[in-house]
């Protein structure tokens, strides 16, 4: 394995010298915290990381867990991760001072996720958790909020989303689910006591669902209250427990049952549940908030849930490169080209062959370009929840647009980075003798996970481009132009600011081009290649983050005068930033190319497709 599964100093380059997190503390909320508090929350979680979840990466993958007599068992690490988690404060981190948090921001929050899940992914339970206690926060009942969420935050209960259903994956519209008041239950919570459903239905592919490492599980659940509206304005969001409260200070079994545990590519050491509520028509549901209002909360969440994967994706991408990175430098193999004729030469390190650095800058590049992505969105978050007025909105807009990306581009190029950390290691790559053919299967479930690639595609061209009159859009350019000038004041710079801005006015005319077809009403053209689209705007958006980078890079050469290995820390920035400019920034001339084609060609009849 390699020694280190994340870079320290790129994460404190981004987190302190791009993105100041420190600044976060001019909003209240945010106000306890400086830098020392900030980096002892991150070496908080190194520890964590270094201790209780790396050493047992392949550990946990190889002991996926199991299914027996209606019971789920989990690797015994797990109990003592979420333990730890609980006991340092980082499963409640960026809670409340009210709710037992910290009030760390997001930014921060994440950047914890990104060292945990380097270190090993197959321990995502308290992500989870966080969420489901977040939701609980946001909408419960005082008497739900004291019920359930100190445990959750202690590590002593996990938390789950329970959304999606057999026959509704993502179309949660289509979600049968049933909740029916209880004779002595009222329709909306009240202050001190939660409205009591009859729970009956089935969830799939329920993340974390059932394990014997928490004493309880807390499912935060939608289902359609008997006689609601059809569709999505029909939804309603409840807490499940698997235990419930008996009244006398106890528990009893709630009747969630455990029906099956799927068998995964990867990600093994979380259990993906198959669900089953009512059995015995005894599972009981505490409504969260107002009926029919079960996506609109769930929605809040999302945001957060989809920086965490792609967060995950960016965290996994890391942790092979920097297995491929040790292996390139440490691999001799044949001579250097220009020496092939010296026979008596030694084999030199892979890393001297040309292919070999192309393929270590191309996941250099994916990585850091994505984790800045990343921090930019959580950093924006935190303005929209902490600031008021203009800024506010304008954060939450800037905010929404990019969401698609930072959870699409992590994840979809993540998988490309992997795949070439892998063809870095060669034939090695492929056996189990080293962790990246693990980490392989582990980041495939990333453009699946909270909306897939085409959702997202979707959701960004069909919505966030627009939204109230295309404002999410004008700002993010605005950005993107404030970075060009200042990167214009260094020559060394001024090329790709020009190219850059080209890549702007590109993705304007893409938008111009497929605009028509949208006001004529012709979703499915509009729509039919907005993954592409995606893609495009992913490249432009991660060509900016990289920019960004090179300017905090260039000013640090010129004003620091670093030396040794902080200033080639400085210039691999600047090289890999040109490395994306000249190698990833050129594939959008094609997308624009197919996006602008008059000739729809995904628009088939079956027979057409047929073998």
């Amino acid at each position: 394995m390699a020694p280190t599964y994340f870079s320290k100093r790129n994460l404190h380059f981004l987190l302190h010298e791009v993105f100041r997190a420190e600044e976060l503390a001019r909003y209240p909320y945010f106000s306890a915290h400086d830098r020392e508090t900030i980096n002892m929350a991150l070496d908080s979680a190194t520890f964590i990381a270094d201790t209780l979840m790396y050493p047992y990466l392949k550990d946990v993958d190889r002991n996926q867990p199991e299914l027996k007599n209606g019971q789920v068992t989990v690797h015994p690490k797990i109990r003592e991760f979420l333990k730890a988690m609980g006991d340092a404060g980082l499963i409640g981190a960026g809670f409340s001072f009210d709710h037992g948090g910290q009030q760390l921001p997001e930014m921060i929050g994440s950047a914890i996720t990104f060292i945990l899940m380097a270190a090993n992914n197959g321990m995502m339970y308290a992500g989870l958790t966080s969420g489901a206690a977040h939701l609980i926060t946001s909408f419960g009942s005082t008497a739900l909020i004291d019920s359930y969420v100190p445990n959750m935050l202690d590590g002593t209960w996990q938390g789950t989303m329970a959304l999606t259903e057999p026959q509704a994956g993502s179309s949660l519209s289509d979600v049968t689910t049933s909740a029916t008041p209880l004779p002595d239950g009222e329709s909306t919570a009240l202050a001190d006591q939660p409205g009591s459903y009859k729970i009956s239905g089935q969830k799939v592919f329920i993340s974390a669902g059932d394990h014997d490492a928490a004493d309880n599980i807390i499912h935060l659940m939608l289902a359609r209250i008997d006689g609601a509206p059809k569709g999505t304005k029909g939804i309603s969001l409840f807490v499940v427990p698997k235990l419930r409260p008996d009244g006398q200070g106890g528990f009893v079994d709630n009747d969630v049952q455990s029906t099956g545990v799927y068998h995964k590519l990867g990600q093994k050491g979380v259990p993906a549940m198959h669900l089953t509520m009512g059995s015995n028509n005894d599972t009981i549901g505490y409504l969260l908030g107002e009926p029919h209002q079960g996506l609109r909360y769930m929605f809040q969440m999302m945001n957060e849930a989809r920086i965490g994967v792609g967060m995950t994706a960016a965290a996994i991408a890391t942790a092979a490169y920097c297995s491929a990175l040790q292996y390139a430098r440490e691999r001799p193999q044949s001579r250097r080209l220009n020496e092939k004729n010296r026979l008596d030469a030694p084999q030199t390190p892979i890393i001297n062959h040309p292919d070999v650095r192309r393929m270590l800058l191309f996941q250099k590049a994916v990585t850091e370009g994505s984790l800045s992505l990343l921090l930019e969105a959580a950093r924006l978050y935190d303005i929209s929840e902490a600031a008021e007025g203009a800024e506010k909105e304008n954060a939450f807009l800037l905010l929404d647009l990019l969401m698609p990306v930072a959870k699409s581009y992590p994840a979809e190029m993540g998988v490309q980075s992997v795949s070439q950390s892998l063809q870095t290691l060669g034939g090695y790559g492929f056996t189990e003798d080293f962790p990246v053919e693990q980490l392989y299967r582990d980041i495939r479930i990333t453009p699946i996970y909270e909306g897939t690639t085409g959702i997202q595609a979707q959701d960004l061209l069909g919505r966030k481009i627009t939204q109230k009159g295309g404002k999410g859009t004008q700002l993010l350019f605005a950005e993107m132009s404030k970075t060009i000038r200042e990167a214009s004041a260094y020559d060394e710079l001024k090329p790709y600011t020009q190219q850059l801005g080209a890549e702007l006015k590109r993705t304007q005319d893409v938008v111009e081009s497929l605009m028509p077809h949208a006001l004529n009403g012709d979703t499915e053209r509009y729509l039919a290649d907005a993954t592409l689209f995606l893609e495009l705007f992913g490249i432009v958006v991660v060509a900016w983050q990289w920019l960004k980078q090179s300017v905090v890079a260039k000013q640090a050469i010129l004003t620091q005068n670093p030396q040794g290995d902080e200033l080639a820390f400085y210039e691999g920035k600047l090289h890999t930033m040109k490395f994306y400019f000249h190698y990833e920034v050129p594939k959008t001339l094609g997308l624009a190319v197919r996006l602008k084609d008059t000739e729809v060609l995904t628009i088939v009849t079956e027979k057409e497709l047929a073998l």
